[in-house]
């Protein structure tokens, strides 16, 4: 579509776009199939060691399958890019008002050899944070040739006091060097949307996620 304006990349690229939609779709199908998401994902998943071994240790740290909050959800997603493999777990809630918290998010990572571990785990947390932001916020609106967020006040970022526990586990393969910049967003959408449908039983299929959609009568 021509907007009429100067456009550029979203960072994180097209991975985050087809990391929503295909995992997504995947947590659609095991609920649909009556299969727990996790293990629907990880039977998928045989033919790619890397993708299944950060699935595991995502899900095994967020000690998935096991009693919640009450009005809390999980959802997991996984991803590859950059030459490194990441996967998520969420815990959400929904309020009344469709207002979503995300209180934790729980990352493992295979960037192949972390040369620096103390750096990738600082990428993977603002990796999130920044994908937080996306998923509940981002949104840019054009009429008539201009965009209509000026500053903060109609473009928030994720604060503080919403930010998640953010745990990291990195998954040493062995393998060379990936990325870490990016890979640490694309399954983070995708994970607290799968969370939402858990908890409150609303499929999202686009972002960013409004909070009237999810409002309980």
């Amino acid at each position: 579509k021509d907007f009429g304006v100067p456009l550029g990349f979203w960072r994180s690229v097209a991975s985050s776009e087809n990391a929503f939609i295909t995992e997504s779709f995947i947590d659609e199908l095991a609920h649909l199939a009556g299969k727990d998401p996790y293990e629907y994902r990880r039977a998928l998943l045989r033919p790619s060691p890397r993708h299944k071994g950060v699935l595991e240790l995502a899900a095994t740290r967020a000690n998935w399958g096991a009693p919640l909050p009450e009005g809390h959800g999980l959802g997991i997603a996984v991803a590859s890019s950059y030459g490194s493999y990441a996967a998520h777990v969420a815990e959400v809630s929904v309020a009344s008002d469709g207002k979503v918290r995300v209180h934790r998010i729980v990352c493992a990572i295979d960037c192949g050899i972390a040369v620096n571990p103390d750096q990738v785990k600082a990428q993977m947390e603002g990796g999130a944070v920044y994908a937080l932001t996306a998923a509940l916020y981002g949104e840019i609106s054009i009429e008539h040739g201009r965009v209509q967020q000026s500053n903060f006040h109609n473009y928030p970022m994720l604060r503080i006091n919403e930010a998640p526990r953010i745990e990291v586990h990195i998954l040493d393969s062995g393998e060379a060097p990936g990325g870490i910049g990016e890979p640490g967003v694309p399954s983070v959408a995708p994970a607290v949307c799968n969370a939402i449908y858990a908890v409150a039983g609303r499929r999202l299929r686009k972002l960013p996620i409004r909070p009237d959609e999810l409002k309980r009568a």
